[in-house]
């Protein structure tokens, strides 16, 4: 601090004037209520996923049996089990051959690349159509009509996902963005059943349980 000395030889400290400051905030609040604003418009909800039905056929002949055939060579079950394990079946299962359920991981080597093979063709269609879109050719409405027209076809396979009590929910969440990444239009999640769970203890014992069933009605 300075020091100024008078005629006396006193000495006077100078006194530091104290200055006021005063932080406005107002310009980030206004920046932001921009921002805000900025990605309220730039992001999109998401919309609820839903399944789409087929109804059965008015063709009176076409018997029952013929219906049910087509709609199990479209069905494809997805088990989840512990220990982060899947499995899978076409059609209708085959209690007696444990064989008929298949082991199968998560992910682009396992889950993906059996849903693409079974979607091949509606796959190939929202390819042209995402093109078409990127030419301008469609508008967003009409790109999402089509899409949903194409995953719901008569000719695109019913994924039935049925969780076990020890499956996680991290194992669903992956089925799922599976359904979304080869687009698959109709799935459904069911509770699983206790021929389902027969299934899988018949597969990890190899076919033991339907050998010992087996041996008892001889």
């Amino acid at each position: 601090m300075a020091e100024i000395q008078d005629n006396g030889g006193k000495k006077k400290g100078s006194k530091q004037k104290k200055m006021n400051i005063r932080v406005d905030f107002t310009p980030m609040v206004d920046m932001n209520m921009l921002l805000i604003t900025f990605f309220m418009l730039c992001t999109s909800l998401s919309k609820p996923q839903t399944m789409e039905i087929s109804m059965p056929s008015n063709d009176k002949n076409i018997t029952e049996e013929q219906q049910n055939k087509v709609k199990a060579s479209q069905a494809l079950t997805l088990l989840l089990a512990d220990n982060g394990k899947l499995y899978y079946y076409e059609g209708e299962p085959d209690y007696k051959d444990y064989t008929s359920l298949k082991e199968i991981t998560y992910g682009a080597d396992g889950l993906r690349k059996l849903l693409l093979r079974k979607n091949y063709d509606a796959i190939t269609k929202v390819r042209e159509l995402k093109q078409k879109k990127a030419n301008l050719e469609l508008n967003e409405e009409e790109y999402k009509k089509q899409v949903a027209e194409v995953k719901s076809g008569k000719d695109t396979p019913t994924v039935i996902i049925k969780a076990t009590d020890k499956s996680t929910y991290k194992n669903l969440i992956d089925a799922l963005d599976e359904m979304q990444i080869c687009s698959i239009g109709k799935y459904v999640i069911v509770d699983i059943t206790e021929g389902d769970q027969f299934l899988i203890d018949n597969f990890s014992s190899r076919g033991k349980l339907s050998q010992q069933i087996v041996n008892k009605n001889v």
